[in-house]
C-alpha cells in the first residue's frame, strides 16, 4: 500500500510538470481574446439579425412566408459560416444527412434544396482567404492538382462554346413551332457546380483535422449520424407496416407503383409502399429513395471503420451497432442496390484491409452480426423473400452489366461532339434551365455532357486520386489509422470506377466522396503529431493552419 501511494504521488508530480501554468500576462492575453471574440460574435449578430429581419419582411410581400423564412435564415447561416467556417463545416456534414427532412418540413422551397451550400460555400471562401494569408495550399494533395485543371479546362471549353453557343445561337425552330425558353450558360454553370464543386472539400476536411481528437470528434460524430437517420428509417418502415402511415396502398393503376411525395411517412420525401403488389421504396431522411440506397451502402465503409479502429471499446460497439442498422434497412428499404451492395461491400472491406485475419476481433465481431441477421431474418420471412425475389426478377429482366453498354451505346451516338452536348443537359438539378436528357449512369451522362475529352479528364482525377490514397494509407504505420485509411481508400476506389447510377452527383456520396478522402490525406500528418508527442525532439516543421 505504501509503495502505490508514491507511485501515486510520483505520476501526479509527473502530469504537474507536463501541464505547464501560464503567466499573468498570458492569462490577460487570452481573457482579451475571448472579449474580442464575444464582441465579434455580438456585432455578427446584429448585423445579421437586422439584415435578415429586413431582407425578409421585404420578400414576405413579394412571395409570402414559404420565400421569407427561407431568406431569413440563409442570411444568417451565411454570415456565420464565413465568419466560422469550422464550425460551419460540421453544420454542412450534420445537414447533409438531414436535409430531405428538413426540407419538407419547411415547406419543399426550391430555395432549401440548396440549402447545405449556404454552410458550405461561405465557409470554403472563409478557408481560401485564410490559406491564402498563411501560404498554405487549398488544393490538397498537391498530386491531383494537374489533373484536376485539366478537367476543369475541358469543363470550361464545354461551358464556354458548347453552353454558351446554345445561348446566343439556338437552334432554329419549325414554322408553326414555338421555342422552348431556357438558360443554357445557367444549366452549365449549374452543371459545373455539381460536376466539380465539392472538390474542395478535400481541403476543407484536411484542415478541419488539427489532431487526433479533432479525428476522432469527426469520426464518431458520421458513425452517431448514421445511426440516428438508421434508426429513423426502421420507425419510417414500422408506421407504414402498423397503418399509420398509409403510403401508396389504396390507389390504382400506375399510381401503386410510382413514388409519391403525397405518400411521405414523416421523414424524407417521395415514397413508394404497395405491399400488396410487393412493391416497396424506402427515402429515409433523405428526398428520394434512391439517395437513401446510397447513403446506406456509402455508410458501410463508415461504420466498419469506426466499428474495427476505434481506440474505444464503447465506439467500436457503437459502430457496429451502427453497421447492423445499416444491414437491417437494406433490407426493408427495399432498394435492391442496397440490398446487394452492403453486403457486398462489408466482405470486401474484410479482405482488403485485411481485418478478416483479425481474428481476435473479426470472430466475435462476425458471429454477432451474424446472430442479429439471423435473427432478423428468421423473424420477418416474407420480407426477406420479397426483398431476394425482387432483386434477382429485376437482375434477370435487366442484368447491369447490358444496361451500363446500352446507355454508352446511346449516348455516344446521341452526343453532339467531342466537347460534349452541354454541362447540365444530363443533370436533374439543371432542368429548371431548360430540358435535360435523363441517363441514369454516370460515365455514360459525364460523356453526354462533357464529351470524350471531358470523360477520360474525370477518369484521369478519380485515378490520381486513388493512386495518391493507396499510397496513403499503405504509407502510415499506426495499425488504427492504417486501417481506416484502408477502409476509406476502397471507398474512394469503389466510388471512381461506379458507373451504375450516379451517386457523384448528388447527396450523399457527392459530398462524402470528396470529404472523406481529404481525411485520408490527413492521416499521416496525424500518425507524425503522436510521434511528436512521444519523441518531441523530432518537431515536425511544417506548416499548419492555425486559425480554422
Amino acid at each position: 500500500m505504501p509503495k502505490y501511494k508514491s507511485k501515486n504521488k510520483k505520476s501526479k508530480k509527473q502530469a504537474e510538470k507536463q501541464t505547464p501554468t501560464l503567466s499573468l500576462k498570458e492569462q490577460l492575453a487570452q481573457k482579451r481574446k475571448a472579449a474580442q471574440a464575444r464582441k465579434e460574435f455580438i456585432s455578427l449578430l446584429t448585423t445579421a439579425g437586422f439584415g435578415s429581419v429586413f431582407a425578409g419582411i421585404l420578400l414576405f410581400f413579394v412571395g409570402g412566408i414559404k420565400v421569407a423564412v427561407p431568406a431569413v435564415l440563409g442570411i444568417f447561416v451565411i454570415s456565420f459560416s464565413y465568419k466560422y467556417p469550422r464550425q460551419a463545416l460540421y453544420a454542412f456534414i450534420i445537414y447533409v444527412p438531414i436535409g430531405g427532412t428538413v426540407t419538407y418540413y419547411l415547406g419543399n422551397s426550391p430555395i432549401l434544396q440548396l440549402a447545405k451550400d449556404a454552410f458550405y460555400v461561405p465557409a470554403l471562401i472563409g478557408l481560401w482567404q485564410t490559406c491564402r494569408k498563411q501560404g498554405l495550399p487549398i488544393i490538397i494533395p498537391q498530386g491531383i492538382k494537374t489533373p484536376l485543371y485539366i478537367v476543369l479546362g475541358c469543363s470550361l471549353l464545354t461551358l464556354l462554346f458548347v453552353n454558351g453557343g446554345q445561348q446566343f445561337n439556338p437552334p432554329s425552330v419549325g414554322l408553326l413551332e414555338t421555342a422552348e425558353k431556357e438558360i443554357p450558360l445557367g444549366m452549365g454553370i449549374l452543371g459545373l457546380k455539381v460536376f466539380l464543386g465539392y472538390v474542395p472539400l478535400i481541403g476543407c476536411a484536411y484542415y478541419l483535422i488539427r489532431d487526433k481528437r479533432d479525428f476522432l470528434l469527426l469520426s464518431r460524430l458520421q458513425i452517431v449520424l448514421i445511426l440516428i437517420c438508421c434508426v429513423l428509417g426502421f420507425i419510417q418502415y414500422l408506421l407504414l407496416l402498423t397503418g399509420i402511415c398509409h403510403g401508396t396502398r389504396g390507389l390504382e393503376g400506375n399510381a401503386l407503383f410510382v413514388t409519391s411525395l403525397e405518400a411521405r411517412c414523416y421523414f424524407g420525401g417521395a415514397l413508394l409502399y404497395s405491399p400488396e403488389e410487393g412493391v416497396i421504396r424506402l427515402p429515409g431522411t433523405f428526398v428520394a429513395p434512391w439517395q437513401w440506397a446510397w447513403f446506406l451502402i456509402s455508410s458501410t465503409f463508415f461504420t466498419f471503420a469506426t466499428g474495427f479502429t476505434d481506440p474505444s471499446i464503447i465506439w467500436r460497439l457503437v459502430g457496429l451497432g451502427s453497421l447492423v442498422t445499416v444491414f437491417i434497412n437494406a433490407v426493408i428499404s427495399g432498394q435492391r442496390i442496397a440490398l446487394a451492395l452492403v453486403p457486398t461491400c462489408f466482405a470486401i472491406l474484410l479482405l482488403l484491409t485485411g481485418q478478416i485475419g483479425n481474428l481476435k476481433r473479426f470472430i466475435p465481431i462476425g458471429i454477432g452480426l451474424a446472430l442479429v441477421l439471423g435473427i432478423a431474418m428468421v423473424t420477418n420471412p416474407d420480407v426477406v423473400q420479397q426483398r431476394t425475389e425482387s432483386f434477382t426478377g429485376r437482375w434477370e429482366a435487366s442484368p447491369p452489366q447490358d444496361f451500363i453498354v446500352q446507355q454508352f451505346a446511346e449516348n455516344w451516338k446521341n452526343v453532339d461532339g467531342p466537347l460534349g452536348s452541354g454541362l447540365g443537359r444530363a443533370t436533374n438539378s439543371a432542368r429548371v434551365m431548360g430540358s435535360t436528357k435523363l441517363v441514369e449512369t454516370y460515365y455514360p451522362k459525364v460523356l453526354f455532357e462533357v464529351g470524350i475529352f471531358g470523360v477520360l479528364a474525370f477518369l484521369g482525377l478519380v485515378t490520381s486520386l486513388t493512386i495518391i490514397g493507396f499510397k496513403t494509407y499503405r504509407s502510415i504505420k499506426n495499425r488504427n489509422f492504417r486501417s481506416y485509411g484502408a477502409a476509406l481508400w476502397v471507398f474512394i476506389l469503389f466510388i471512381s470506377y461506379n458507373t451504375y447510377y450516379y451517386p457523384l452527383d448528388v447527396d450523399p456520396v457527392a459530398v462524402y466522396y470528396w470529404f472523406f478522402a481529404g481525411v485520408l490525406f490527413k492521416l499521416p500528418e496525424l500518425e507524425k503529431q503522436e510521434q511528436e508527442e512521444a519523441n518531441p525532439q523530432q518537431k515536425n516543421k511544417k506548416k499548419r493552419l492555425k486559425t480554422i
